[in-house]
């Protein structure tokens, strides 16, 4: 009886229908697949977490996951500092060699730059967690030009996404020296522009030539 319910229906009607199953199809593989990367986010399982996941964190997510990133890979002391007065850095742990570090997590899009407030808050926090090194790990692609000066005058290291998928592969297939020869690695240092600067007539950068004009007027 159903079968003959289809007989002399028009082409349409078939084709709606056919729509109508792969669309529904579609959706429930979506919504597995939302699950399981909800899932694995919940667990933080860094044998199973992507980049792609990583991507659809919050912050401090983020930063659980690297707490337990860190952890397993085998470094000690590593622990999380509190989300509401972290002082600047979001981990504190002990390298190979008995070298406090502390790191700031940046959990922003590809397409975003860090700015140099990440590198003047990591550094800042350097006294205070009585840390030797500091470093940026961000999901972000890149860096601005400020933030990469400041980091190379102040010796921040700086991890960007490139880096930290490397991390990831590295870990998942077992390769955990290699994962930490890349967070060890000695931060890239340049000379600050000041440390030229030796007569007070000499052009110096940042200095406020408009400020000394304004100052010179009212004397």
């Amino acid at each position: 009886m159903t079968d003959d319910l289809w007989i002399g229906q028009p082409l349409w009607m078939y084709g709606l229908t056919a729509v109508v199953i792969v669309v529904i199809l579609i959706l429930l593989i979506r919504g597995l697949k939302r699950r399981s990367a909800r899932i694995r986010r919940e667990q933080l399982d860094p044998k199973r977490i992507t980049i792609q996941d990583i991507d659809q964190m919050e912050g401090a997510e983020f930063e659980r996951y690297l707490y337990r990133l860190f952890s397993e890979l085998g470094y000690e002391d590593t622990y999380k500092t509190k989300d509401s007065s972290d002082f600047g850095a979001d981990l504190v742990f002990t390298d190979r060699l008995g070298v406090r570090n502390v790191l700031q997590a940046k959990r922003y899009q590809e397409s975003s730059a860090i700015s140099l407030d990440a590198v003047q808050e990591v550094y800042g926090s350097m006294r205070y967690y009585q840390a030797k090194r500091s470093i940026v790990l961000t999901s972000a692609a890149r860096f601005t030009a400020a933030c990469e000066t400041l980091a190379g005058v102040n010796g921040v290291k700086l991890l960007n996404r490139e880096d930290l998928i490397e991390l990831i592969e590295d870990f998942k297939s077992g390769h955990y020296e290699d994962a930490m020869d890349r967070i060890e690695a000695e931060a890239y240092t340049e000379l600050s522009p000041w440390a030229e600067y030796m007569d007070q007539h000499l052009h110096s950068p940042g200095r406020d030539r408009k400020a000394e004009k304004w100052l010179r007027n009212r004397s």
